[in-house]
């Protein structure tokens, strides 16, 4: 039986929907049948797709609305999409509650989090505490940049198999305080947050950076990334 992949998708101008050809490729490559979600205002559409779908990736993409979590907007905070954010945010809260597989890149994650109760950085650059990297790369979007350290007690270990790897990164906003049931499973050098996992759900994991785009060109801990993600859609077929 096919495993029935919803991908987000993006806006542009609030007309025109978006979506990088690298996560497509990614779910075929690790076995799994795409489908592309457009991006709702109907919510009584949502949770028939929540349904039929056995897992859902969440891309990555522009910067949400900080109302979400309680906040007004930073000076720094960049192009929000407000269809985009609403449209996510209940298809989320319906894989949480029928604990259906979810992996969570970059905006992804983010939502990710404020849709389970969890806030985040509207700007890393202005809000955190410490002195951060270059977590926007001038490099191509493949290349790694920075470092990852991984919890040894977490799923995200039990799929890389590795403490510490490389990674791309282009993000500006990021997890601040993880929703409840949630655990930091990843962590950069300067402390910013770079993977977090549920404790209460099969699978459902948030990465900030960009697997897609590394899954593509053969790197084995992107690859590893879609195929557990994908194996765990599998058996809700």
């Amino acid at each position: 039986m096919s495993v029935k992949i919803g991908i987000s998708t993006g806006l542009e101008g609030e007309r025109k929907i978006t979506l990088s050809q690298d996560n497509v490729d990614a779910v075929v490559q690790a076995g799994g049948l795409p489908f592309l979600l457009p991006n709702l205002w109907d919510a009584s559409c949502i949770p028939e797709m929540a349904r039929e779908l056995d897992g859902l990736l969440l891309t990555g993409g522009g910067d949400i609305d900080p109302t979400l979590f309680g906040e007004e907007p930073h000076p720094k905070l960049g192009t929000i999409t407000p269809r985009r954010d609403f449209f996510e945010y209940h298809l989320i809260r319906l894989f949480l509650e029928q604990n259906k597989p979810v992996l969570a890149i970059c905006r992804g994650c983010q939502i990710l989090n404020v849709a389970a109760g969890g806030d985040m950085y509207q700007d890393i650059g202005a809000q955190h505490k410490q002195k951060i990297l270059q977590h926007t790369q001038l490099a191509p979007r493949a290349h790694a940049s920075h470092y990852v350290q991984i919890e040894q007690n977490s799923l995200l270990f039990s799929i890389i198999g590795k403490e510490r790897i490389k990674v791309n990164s282009f993000h500006h906003q990021a997890i601040r305080r993880p929703a409840p049931g949630f655990e930091v499973s990843g962590w950069a050098s300067d402390g910013v947050i770079e993977a977090f996992e549920s404790k209460c759900h099969r699978f459902i994991l948030g990465i900030q950076w960009h697997p897609e785009c590394m899954a593509v060109q053969g790197v084995q801990d992107a690859l590893k990334l879609f195929r557990a993600f994908v194996h765990a859609a599998s058996q809700a077929c």
